[in-house]
């Protein structure tokens, strides 16, 4: 049942991400008026022109700062958290941003009244994870339903799109390398979930009152391993590149001493993140806690893949098959 009706404004923190544009078009496009909280606004002036004049304010706010994320929050009638980093760097620590960053926002959204929270958290979230990443996911998770009961917890598999962190740095690897590693042998399996569809759940979390209060695990309509995935990279670039296993253990060594520098290729816990499948569970298909259950079509990963990375290929959109 829809509760949440179009003009009234909704809060994104994280808005000005890879996700976070989808979510904030499609706000938009729905008749919300959408403040899009972030750290930077002056990076984030793109998304003004995804709706109609007036109907995106880009909002200065820190989540490790309640004063701003306070101020943020003043009026709103529902809230998208998208805040999240796949490493650490400087001030972004695992447990600052996606645990006690993701409970202040809900703490201070419980204050203000506010009952319609969707929070974007991943599949494989786990306190008893060896992934820090993947246990301040789930620290993050718990925070936010004792704050506010009703949210309700998105938990996406790897998601793809033309500006995805995945596909493409493979595809721009593989420009220049005439190797790619397959770590722990590329047998850890995933399933792909197109970004518009995770901007679509959380279009309907908002939305719908069937969602309070639930974690959903989305995912697309297929499954692939990780060496599945390269091989149908590597397909849709036009190139050919020799796919070598990287057992755990010397990834991880690799991990650590790359984990050093900025915008490390691989750090030691994305390691420990591919030791575990990334799909969803059984458990959220029988309960109905799905793309499928929130009223989404799951899109598959080949109708949208050749739409952005075909500029790896060596001539671009002009590259031919081989016969």
């Amino acid at each position: 049942m829809r509760q949440v009706e179009p003009n009234k404004l909704i809060t994104v923190f994280g808005g000005s991400g890879f996700i976070g544009r989808y979510v904030v078009q499609l706000l938009a496009q729905k008749g919300y008026r959408v403040r899009v909280a972030v750290r930077r606004p002056n990076l984030a002036l793109y998304l003004k022109p995804l709706g109609d004049v007036g109907q995106i304010q880009l909002f200065q706010a820190n989540i490790r700062d309640a004063v701003s994320c306070r101020a943020a929050l003043e009026g709103a009638d529902g809230v998208v958290n998208l805040v999240g980093i796949l490493q650490e760097g400087g001030a972004q620590r695992f447990a600052s941003v996606q645990a006690a960053g993701a409970g202040l926002i809900a703490k201070l959204a419980g204050e203000a009244g506010i009952t319609r929270f969707a929070h974007v958290s991943a599949i494989g979230a786990d306190e008893e994870s060896a992934s820090e990443y993947a246990r301040t996911k789930a620290l993050g998770e718990e925070a936010v339903l004792k704050a506010v009961p009703t949210a309700t917890i998105l938990r996406p598999s790897i998601v793809f799109g033309p500006e995805d962190d995945f596909f493409n740095r493979f595809a721009a690897m593989a420009r220049l390398s005439p190797a790619l590693p397959l770590i722990g042998g590329g047998e850890t399996r995933f399933q792909p979930v197109y970004v518009k569809d995770v901007a679509a759940a959380i279009l309907a979390a908002l939305e719908n009152d069937g969602a309070r209060g639930k974690i959903y695990e989305l995912g697309g309509p297929e499954v692939f391993s990780f060496k599945e995935l390269m091989e149908r990279m590597l397909e849709e670039i036009r190139r050919k590149r020799v796919l070598v296993s990287l057992p755990f253990a010397l990834a991880k060594l690799m991990g650590h001493v790359a984990g050093i520098l900025p915008n490390a290729p691989l750090t030691a816990d994305q390691v420990e993140l591919l030791k575990t499948d990334n799909v969803v569970s059984d458990e959220a298909r029988e309960e109905e806690r799905t793309l499928a259950a929130l009223g989404v079509p799951a899109t598959g990963l080949d109708s949208v893949l050749s739409t952005y990375l075909y500029r790896f290929r060596r001539t671009g959109q002009f590259e031919r098959r081989e016969a």
